[in-house]
């Protein structure tokens, strides 16, 4: 019995004793238990046993913080060939497993202590759940023989062991495993919806003592299935490509569902479909990078931090063709039909994995439930088969050039500024100057996710990493481990403000340190909220609140020095200059590098319309 368990193959290299077998004695040979299994049938403990399972899976690495509910975990998976990086906060070890499912397109997998340690995770589960990102977390909980006595930090307000409910709202779905038996079907289900139509995070809560409970070897045999996507009709297609060819003012509208790494092919036959049917090409927040940068056809984003052109394309479209997007407030100028999109009149096509997308936010002319690489598949298809490609009034690439050009043209000058503390765009176009065309780009929320989106190329589809749904303040500065440790050969610095820093919790120097992940931080430093400063600045006049302030002045933290104290390279920049050099020391180093950049606070351009702004009302 013991060579049936050995060769099951997790953990070859380790001690029976050591690997939570155990065959249960009793019973006379043949003998059938209740259960219907033979007497003696051999069982392990229910962690080694997940363990297992999640090799089988494909896991290489864990992402976590422990506490006491977790140990038994914890010791099955330090005797396994998966990777565990530990985190000094929850929420970060949440946003290093989402940055490594934005990098690989395979589930991220979290593992959190019960009570506080799920409540400081929910943020960075949450901001995966509006992002579309696929998490598999794995929470402790009390054991399973307590709920509702109250035990050390159980929720039980309204219902015993109720934690799992915290996560309900933005959860694809929510396991609470009241019996042993029922985890392998759990963890499976969880790997199986994760990825499944739109992704998302699942949670499986799971009471301590089931972790060390004895479940049968073979408990785990399930793996989730293969399910195909659904796909475009070739006759939806068709209807779709004829009204775009019949139209007179289109645009071929992409969103994060065209740049996602679970639709690495998607993005190519986007810019195709583009070609083929002369279509100019819009993309909100996420759906940057849907064509490289610098393509004729390619107009930019649209909404609030949009460009002129792209709005005002969308707004006289007859149809507009949208994939892969929810076309959400900031994205939309909060569906205000004067800014970016007048729906009706203009038609939409819209194309998503999720039906309830569909007609959500706009009257839809026609709908498809469609993956968007299956779906831009069948499209182009159509597309090449036409006779002659559609002829489009004026000049449309010329357009999108001048008017690109007359907007960059209005902060072309800072790009090369030497003034001192930096603007933001001397700091983007230096790092552009010397980061590798596919090294990734990840943002926090604030200028360097407004700026970025709006005025930093990418020629590198799936190489701008930011946080939309959300906008989590402090997603940055944690994402860009995960992104880093599923990449290693791959460049990946995180812009972040400084009030975005201190909101991921400096801690991701250790942790990057401890796992040796040289990952790079530009800490653009404004001692403010500067965004949230802009705008109070400029509908009350005032910035309470929202500045980092001693006895009246700007109150500065020597990050660099933070860093340096952690073992890190640590680089505090005391002129322009010294920017291009310190970055081009970083992407050499083998250390995590943080890079502390005095900057200006000025406004990200806003050529769309944000509805807060109808909202403020200065009083007496």
């Amino acid at each position: 019995m013991s060579n049936l368990v050995h060769q099951s193959g997790a953990y070859s290299d380790v001690p029976i004793e050591d690997r939570g077998e155990l065959v249960l004695p009793g019973g006379r040979l043949g003998e059938i238990a209740a259960n219907g299994r033979p007497v003696g049938t051999p069982e392990r403990i229910a962690a080694y046993l997940l363990t297992e399972y999640l090799e089988r899976l494909g896991v290489e690495v864990i992402f976590g913080l422990c506490g006491h509910t977790l140990v038994g975990l914890l010791d099955a998976i330090s005797k396994s060939k998966i990777r565990y990086v530990t985190a000094r906060h929850e929420q970060v070890a949440a946003h290093m497993a989402e940055g490594y499912a934005r990098a690989t397109g395979k589930p991220g997998v979290l593992i959190t202590h019960l009570g506080p340690g799920l409540t400081n995770a929910i943020t960075g589960i949450a901001n995966a759940a509006l992002d579309s990102i696929p998490l598999v977390v794995i929470a402790g909980d009390v054991p399973s023989y307590y709920f509702g006595r109250h035990p050390h930090q159980e929720f039980n307000m309204h219902l015993d062991g109720g934690q799992f409910e915290m996560c309900r709202p933005f959860c694809k779905r929510v396991y609470r495993v009241d019996r042993a038996d029922d985890l392998p079907r759990c963890i499976e289900r969880a790997f199986h919806l994760a990825v499944s139509g739109r992704p998302g995070p699942v949670l499986v809560d799971v009471p301590m003592d089931h972790f060390s409970s004895n479940l049968f070897f073979d408990a785990f045999s399930k793996e989730p299935p293969f399910v195909a996507k659904p796909c475009l009709e070739p006759a939806m297609a068709q209807r779709i490509v004829e009204a775009l060819v019949e139209a007179k003012n289109p645009v071929l509208y992409g969103g994060g569902g065209v740049t996602s790494a679970l639709v690495p092919e998607a993005a190519a036959l986007f810019t195709e479909l583009a070609e083929l049917l002369e279509m100019p090409v819009a993309h909100t927040l996420m759906g940057k990078g849907c064509m490289p940068d610098g393509h004729p056809l390619l107009a930019g984003q649209t909404g609030f931090w949009g460009t002129p052109v792209a709005n005002s394309l969308c707004l006289e479209a007859d149809y507009i063709l949208a994939i892969g997007t929810r076309l959400a407030e900031a994205n939309s100028s909060s569906w205000d039909s004067r800014y970016t999109f007048n729906i009706p009149p203009t038609k939409l096509i819209h194309i998503d994995i999720d039906a309830m997308e569909i007609g959500r936010n706009y009257p839809t002319f026609l709908g498809a439930i469609s993956d968007s690489t299956l779906a831009l598949e069948q499209l182009v298809k159509a597309a090449r088969e036409l006779k002659q490609r559609p002829k489009r009034e004026g000049d449309l690439r010329r357009r999108i050039e001048e008017s690109n050009a007359r907007f960059k043209g209005h902060f072309t000058e800072f790009y090369t500024s030497d003034a001192f503390p930096l603007r933001p765009e001397r700091i983007l176009a230096d790092l552009r100057a010397v980061l590798p065309e596919d090294g990734y780009v990840v943002t926090d929320v604030g200028w360097n996710k407004n700026g970025v989106a709006q005025q930093f190329p990418f020629k590198h589809v799936g190489s701008f990493i930011t946080p939309s749904g959300m906008a989590t303040m402090g997603f940055g500065a944690a994402a860009v481990l995960g992104i880093k440790l599923a990449r290693p050969e791959r460049a990946a610095v995180a812009l972040i403000g400084d009030g975005g820093f201190c909101a991921a919790n400096p801690s991701v120097i250790a942790t990057a340190m401890e796992a040796k992940i040289p990952a790079i931080w530009l800490v653009m430093d404004n001692s403010a909220f500067g965004v949230i400063a802009g705008l109070e600045q400029a509908k009350y006049d005032t910035t309470f609140g929202t500045k980092f302030l001693r006895d009246g002045e700007p109150y500065h933290v020597d990050y660099a020095a933070i860093a340096r104290a952690h073992g890190a390279n640590g680089i505090d920049i005391k002129e322009a200059s010294e920017l291009k050099p310190a970055i081009e020391a970083a992407l050499a180093s083998e250390l995590p590098t943080l890079i502390r950049i005095p900057m200006v606070n000025v406004p990200t351009p806003t050529p769309g319309h944000w509805n807060i702004n109808d909202i403020y009302r200065a009083g007496e």
